[in-house]
This record gives C-alpha cells, sequence and structure tokens, in this order.
C-alpha cells in the first residue's frame, strides 16, 4: 500500500481573512513542499479541505534577495496566484517573529511577487508593514456593471484595485452583485480587486472587498490601503485612517507624495496547526 504524503500548515487570520500558511523556511535547505494550484484550491476548500481564503507558501529566500529574510508565495483560492496579500503579510511576519531563523527581531524583510517588504512589531500583537508607494490612476474613471455605471479609480499597491466610493448604505450594498463582474470586466486584463468605500469621517471609512480570485471577504489588507490611499488623495480624508473592514479595523498611513509608502497596522492571529492528506 502506497504510504499517505501530509502536508503540515498552519491555520492563521488577519481580521478574518484567513489562510492555510505552508512552511518551508525553518525546513532543512533544498526541502519544499510539494505545493502547487490543485493543492491550494483542495486545501482551501471550506467543504472538503482546511477552508481558506489564499494559501501563504513561505519559503527560504532566493540568492537574488539576500536582503530578505524569507520569501512568501500566494495563492488564491480558486489556485491563481496573488502579487501581495496585506493581511497574510502580517501573518506570515508573525511566524518570523515567533520561531523564524532569527526570532524576537524588531524588523524583518520579506520577499513577495510585488517586491521586498519591511514589517515591524511596534507593540503587542499589532504587526505594520510598510507597503511601499500607491500608483493612482485617473479618480473619476466609468465603469458598468450589471444595470449601474460607477466611477472608480484605479490603484496598485503591488497588486491591482478598483476603488469605488458610494453615498448608500454600504452594509446593505449587494456586494457579490457587482463586484464580481468589475473583477473579471475587460479593462482589467489580470482582473482587479474591487473596493466599495464609505467615508464615515475626517478619520474613518468603512470599506467591503470583493477580492481577485477569492470573492467576498472579512478582510483585505492591499484594499484597506488602495481605498485609504485614495481616499487621501481625493481630500476626503486625513492620514492617519481607520478603515473599518467586516472583520475589524486597519490603521493605514500615507503622506500623499507618490514617492513616499504607505503604512498599515493591525494584527495577526494563529488558530491552530494540522497535516493534510493529499
Amino acid at each position: 500500500m502506497p504510504s499517505v504524503k501530509k502536508i503540515p500548515f498552519i491555520k492563521m487570520h488577519g481580521l478574518g481573512n484567513d489562510f492555510v500558511v505552508i512552511d518551508d523556511f525553518t525546513k532543512p535547505a533544498g526541502f519544499e513542499s510539494p505545493i502547487n494550484e490543485e493543492i491550494a484550491i483542495r486545501m482551501c476548500d471550506r467543504r472538503l479541505g482546511v477552508g481558506a481564503d489564499q494559501l501563504l507558501w513561505i519559503r527560504k529566500p532566493s540568492e537574488d534577495t539576500p536582503k530578505a529574510d524569507c520569501e512568501m508565495l500566494i495563492l488564491n483560492n480558486d489556485g491563481s496566484s496573488a502579487e501581495m496579500c496585506g493581511n497574510g503579510i502580517r501573518a506570515v511576519a508573525l511566524l518570523l517573529y515567533r520561531e523564524g531563523p532569527k526570532p524576537k527581531q524588531k524588523k524583518y524583510s520579506i520577499q513577495t511577487l510585488a517586491g521586498l517588504l519591511e514589517v515591524e512589531f511596534p507593540k503587542e500583537g499589532e504587526v505594520r508593514v510598510s507597503m511601499g508607494t500607491a500608483k493612482l490612476g485617473e479618480p473619476a474613471e466609468k465603469i458598468r456593471s450589471e444595470d449601474r455605471d460607477f466611477q472608480f479609480q484605479e490603484v496598485s499597491v503591488g497588486n491591482p484595485h478598483a476603488v469605488i466610493f458610494l453615498k448608500e448604505d454600504l452594509e446593505k450594498f449587494p456586494l457579490e452583485k457587482y463586484g464580481r463582474p468589475i473583477e473579471i470586466h475587460s479593462r482589467f486584463p489580470k482582473r482587479t480587486n474591487v473596493e466599495f468605500v464609505e467615508v464615515v469621517s475626517r478619520s474613518k471609512i468603512r470599506v467591503r472587498v470583493w477580492e481577485r480570485g477569492a470573492g467576498a471577504t472579512l478582510a483585505c489588507g492591499t484594499g484597506a490601503c488602495a481605498a485609504a490611499a485614495s481616499a487621501i488623495a481625493q481630500k476626503l480624508v486625513d492620514s492617519p485612517v481607520q478603515v473599518q473592514l467586516p472583520g475589524g479595523e486597519l490603521t493605514i498611513s500615507w503622506t500623499g507624495k507618490a514617492s513616499d509608502p504607505v503604512f498599515m497596522q493591525g494584527p495577526a492571529t494563529e488558530v491552530y496547526r494540522g497535516e493534510f492528506r493529499i
């Protein structure tokens, strides 16, 4: 009888945006878990697998990124790849801090498909991430979804976003009806994340996210950054901004200067550990 292979995993989340984390950075040199699109889909399945929005694969840094403490690769629950995940990088940072090769450091550098990003720990249970610069398009592009026209601003925070400000009740807004068609709209050849935003005050916004490759999520770190950057650029709010998501709050800071990075601060939580049979 053939032996059953098992993949150790850690279940984590950032404000309810949940992950299956595969840790290869603490393994011996040359070790690599058998992760691919099919495995990611199976593990992220909420009925037949572990259940998650994304799979995060933590590996030793490549030789061309000697300053990195680890590399983070992201697979969505549909098997597609993502350049960056704001909530996910906080989860990875927490693992580095607790049990990485250099535990309890004040700062780490994590290699992603969006570049090398720095994380630090301002207080217990909180991770602060330098998310890199935000690239903003025109603030009043128009797009049609189903039976409605929307104005949006395209924002890149390592991955693509379409930010839409609403004047109606965000809680009652039909996210799936309008979010999915925008994600796959021909305007976005690589698809896009979609943020629907309600401005509450000069210091707070509410955001609901339709995430590319994952659907409706309780939180999206890069989505919070994109929404806050768009709101700051349009002078609707002042920095720092409290971004209220269905799963909790993140604090986003940005000077508004194109050359300055966006900073995100929030929690990360480990839920449990286990093994997945393949």
